[in-house]
């Protein structure tokens, strides 16, 4: 194979028919590692909103099992784009994450948002560190994909083009971007949990790496001090060198998933897509409960 056959791929498909295989070649194949961090990053983005992070912080989930949750919304996210919207994991894993909604009082707006970060950040993210930004095809694929996945959300007045979740994304973090304790609390987990995933020196400096990465709105909106301005431009500049050199090695012949890499812990045996998240208690159970039987679906180890 030659360095971009995969793109090659990409534009003998119709974004707007096979948006999910187009996502699935950029996601793992062409872009596994940069499509795992800035969906990360979309996410922990999403903290800054009070009404957001508020929220997280309130379940304690995300403040006490970072990483359950952590893997939870990984491998559920994933195998809707593995096994596809129709399919029978599919549909289970989007009634897991509708199930799970549905258990708070969380506005059509804030939902619309957080789907906006999946669509612009990646490709915001490869502009600035990616070996190659997306094609036209991929922009569009993704921004169909989430637009499906909004769909089966139940969600209304979802931005139809790139253009339109661009601008949303922009005014609702002008408009809504604030300090909240809760929100602060939730991204001081994720960057420990983020410092957890490597030796305990290094952790320490990719905690601070992580800083270097944000925004001014997004970095004052959690009340981090500026980082040095040397130490940022190292870490943007490493970034940016690690694209150059992702360039120069061959295509991936195999596909990458996000539960192959060493970030999902929490499922070393393996795990059933309908006892991924959380569960309401019954009676007298526990916080996480689980409901228990009936659960066909089966997914590899991580």
């Amino acid at each position: 194979m030659k360095r971009h056959d995969w793109l090659d791929r990409i534009r003998q498909l119709d974004p707007e028919t096979d948006y999910a295989e187009i996502y699935r070649i950029s996601s793992w194949y062409e872009f596994p590692w940069d499509t795992n961090q800035s969906l990360g990053f979309a996410l922990y983005r999403t903290y800054a909103v009070p009404s957001i992070g508020r929220l997280l912080a309130r379940t304690g989930e995300f403040t006490g099992r970072a990483q359950k949750r952590y893997d939870d919304t990984v491998l559920i996210l994933e195998a809707v784009l593995e096994h596809g919207f129709g399919s029978e994991q599919g549909r289970e894993a989007i009634r897991r994450m509708n199930g799970m909604h549905r258990r708070y009082e969380i506005s059509n707006e804030d939902f619309v948002y957080v789907l906006a970060t999946f669509v612009v950040v990646p490709k915001r993210w490869l502009d600035d560190y990616g070996w190659r930004p997306y094609s036209a095809h991929e922009v569009r694929a993704a921004v169909n994909y989430y637009r499906e996945l909004g769909r089966h959300m139940g969600l209304r007045d979802v931005p139809e083009t790139y253009e339109e979740f661009e601008r949303l994304l922009d005014a609702y973090e002008r408009a809504n971007f604030a300090f909240d304790e809760g929100g602060r609390a939730v991204s001081d987990a994720t960057l420990d949990l983020t410092a957890s995933w490597y030796p305990r020196p290094l952790g320490a400096q990719m905690r601070r790496s992580s800083i270097c990465l944000l925004d001014d709105p997004l970095r004052e909106a959690f009340g981090y001090p500026r980082p040095p301005a040397v130490l940022t431009a190292l870490v943007r500049g490493g970034m940016r060198l690690r694209g150059r050199l992702v360039r120069l090695l061959p295509p991936r012949r195999e596909p990458h998933l996000a539960r192959d890499g060493r970030q999902v812990r929490g499922y070393p045996d393996g795990y059933r897509i309908c006892e991924l998240g959380t569960f309401e208690a019954p009676a007298g159970g526990p916080a996480d409960g689980r409901t228990g039987g009936g659960c066909p679906f089966g997914a590899g180890a991580s």
